[in-house]
């Protein structure tokens, strides 16, 4: 007997896509229509090809820019996917403490961004902050705005503040999922902490670590607000990652063309990297269920 399918489904979907279509598509496809093109002004345009592509791929600017962006995103996770996992392990697993704990540990992530990098602008200041009075005043010169080594040091203790309370609850929910069985089992058979962890916590965590991976990834590769608001980008270029040097290519020069080829494959790279761990989350998946 032939099954009939309702398509009328479809019309409770049409909204989205209209709504994706406005707020992702359209602005998307402009920024392709400024890449392949050039302008002198009077809203006038001329055919430019990938001209703006070939000056991206072999600008050193650009691949400068990246350069800092993988080394930000790379010590970000390298400290962060740790602390987070070490904070969900001792946190405690029932009762009040343990709301009181996941409370908070999600109040870091509610202040906006723009908030986050004011806290540490002044928290960093030599004459009012906290932290650099302390440090001034213990004989270490700190000085975020004119030191390269201090302007790293406070972008990345800022975004360790701000993101690793993420890590630790997506850790800690993968924990709550694991059943008591499992611990009593290992306890029968007298493993050490290091093998309950590495056997039992490690594997049933390695889903929710993947979304906590990638997120912080994206997250991190598109930083934005934080840095400029603390360095601006400085001192000189050291924290001008690439969301920043699009900005100034974009609106503080107005080069609207290599800034959309830029953005671009700013876009891709994203992309690129985003459909990477979720062919690994995918396979993760299939493997568990197996």
């Amino acid at each position: 007997m032939n099954k009939t399918v309702n398509q009328k489904a479809w019309f409770l979907v049409l909204p989205v896509l209209v709504l994706v279509a406005f707020s992702a598509i359209i602005p998307l496809m402009t920024v392709v229509n400024y890449s392949v093109q050039d302008s002198f002004g009077n809203n006038e345009f001329f055919w430019a090809g990938l001209e703006w592509f070939d000056e991206m791929l072999h600008s050193e600017r650009m691949w400068n820019a990246l350069g800092r962006q993988i080394a930000f995103s790379a010590i970000i996770l390298a400290i962060e996917i740790p602390l987070g996992i070490f904070v969900a392990l001792n946190m405690p697993k029932s009762g009040v403490w343990a709301s009181f704990c996941l409370v908070l540990m999600s109040l870091p992530l509610l202040i906006p961004w723009n908030v986050v990098g004011t806290i540490w602008q002044i928290f960093g200041r030599v004459d009012i902050g906290l932290l650099g009075y302390t440090l001034d005043a213990v004989g270490i010169e700190y000085n975020y705005t004119q030191d390269f080594f201090a302007a790293w040091a406070t972008v990345i203790v800022m975004d360790v503040w701000h993101w690793t309370s993420l890590v630790a609850l997506l850790a800690y929910a993968g924990l709550q999922s694991i059943p008591d069985a499992y611990y009593q089992a290992a306890k029968i058979d007298q493993a050490s902490r290091w093998a309950v962890f590495r056997y039992i916590e490690l594997p049933k965590m390695a889903g929710v670590l993947m979304i906590a991976i990638l997120l912080r990834f994206m997250d991190s590769f598109m930083i934005y607000t934080e840095p400029f608001v603390v360095t601006g980008g400085g001192p000189g270029n050291s924290t001008t990652f690439l969301s920043i040097d699009l900005v100034k290519m974009a609106l503080g020069q107005f080069d609207l063309g290599p800034a959309a080829a830029f953005s671009i494959m700013y876009y891709l790279v994203i992309l690129l990297v985003s459909w990477v761990f979720y062919t690994v989350m995918t396979n993760l998946d299939k493997r568990d269920g197996v």
